[in-house]
């Protein structure tokens, strides 16, 4: 569902044909009573949608659900392909812990910025990583912050809601990502407590949850190529995250993927990239978001669907990031394997 009034601001790739239309329309769009207002809107946003999709070759079948609001379905002529567009969304962040918790809406691509500061000679080593939701007006929201711990045996990251409070022992604290030996193998966390530590968790404290892991697998295209990833997240329940609270080693997302156990999980792969002959590189199509070339860009996919995007990292500059994602992941698991591609991976490299 879109609402007119925010149909250029959210489309930010047509921006140009939409400003051509709109010197075109905004006369006759002022002349008009006001009774009648909410049409003459609807009439000026799709006839600068049509407008931009006649440049690029794509057709649009367009469903007027009440005054003022609309669905878009596009087809793509070449392709023949179809699907819903998927705009970007102003959301609004009141909670820092509940937003990073939850889903993203059906159908609403969130764009997110990740900057890794290592300025200082502890950060060279222990960077901080900050994520920002980017809005339509090119302001950024503060959402979480992540730092791999010192003197542990394995990868582990705290993630926080406070940038200058990286700890466990406050209530910015709100998951954390683990590792194995090897760093092949990921665990994403909420801020609950360890179950194995339930005979002295308080009444008031949670079990954690897991969230997501990760697996990597040795470079599929050879040495210093893209990794294969596999990503396996808690299934979706009336638009809810079913909880996975594992009580044991058999219960865990890890365990039971390994068995083949993936009743009430989804199971995630990273989108294989394309050779290209012009650059004689592997390539994917981040449209636009992401301008330098790193084996670290990712794009993670469902094996049946490789056209929905459900997530997408690249590198910007050498320390910005853009990352996306959108329904079913929410914004901590997405920042949670993003942190997991930066740590190095001693089977994978």
């Amino acid at each position: 569902m879109l609402d007119v009034d925010c149909v250029i601001v959210k489309t930010q790739g047509w921006m140009s044909a939409c400003l051509c239309c709109h010197l075109w329309f905004s006369t006759l769009i002022e002349k008009k009573e006001k009774k009648k207002k909410n049409k003459c809107k609807s009439i000026f946003a799709v006839a600068s949608i049509s407008c931009f999709c006649e440049i690029v070759n794509e057709s649009l079948q367009i469903k007027h659900t009440s005054p003022g609001k609309f669905e878009i379905l596009y087809k793509n002529k070449s392709s023949g392909g179809e699907t819903f567009f998927q705009p970007t969304s102003p959301i609004l962040v009141e909670d820092l812990e509940k937003f990073a918790l939850r889903p993203a809406p059906r159908d609403v691509t969130i764009q997110c910025r990740v900057t890794r500061d290592r300025r200082g000679m502890e950060k060279g080593i222990y960077p901080t990583y900050y994520l920002h939701m980017e809005k339509g007006d090119g302001k950024r929201v503060f959402l979480m912050a992540g730092r791999k711990r010192k003197k542990c045996k394995t990868s582990n990251y705290l993630i926080s809601t406070d940038p200058t409070d990286l700890s466990r022992d406050t209530s910015s604290y709100i998951g954390k990502l683990r590792s194995n030996v090897l760093g092949t193998k990921f665990t994403v966390y909420d801020g609950g407590e360890n179950p194995e530590k339930k005979p002295f968790i308080k009444e008031c404290e949670s079990v954690r949850q897991e969230l997501a892991a990760i697996c990597y697998e040795t470079n599929v295209l050879g040495f210093k190529g893209p990794r294969k990833m596999t990503v396996i997240i808690p299934g979706m329940m009336d638009d809810e995250r079913v909880s996975i609270c594992p009580k044991n080693e058999l219960e865990t997302l890890l365990t039971r993927h390994a068995n083949g156990n993936t009743d009430k999980l989804v199971t995630l792969v990273n989108k294989s990239p394309s050779w290209n002959e012009q650059t004689q590189s592997y390539v994917l199509n981040f449209h636009g978001r992401v301008t330098q070339a790193s084996v670290k860009n990712f794009q993670i996919i469902h094996p049946d669907n490789d056209d929905y995007i459900v997530m997408q990292f690249g590198r910007v500059a050498e320390d910005v990031f853009s990352m996306d994602y959108t329904f079913p992941m929410c914004a901590l698991q997405a920042f949670a394997i993003t942190l997991s591609s930066f740590d190095g991976k001693l089977a994978c490299e």
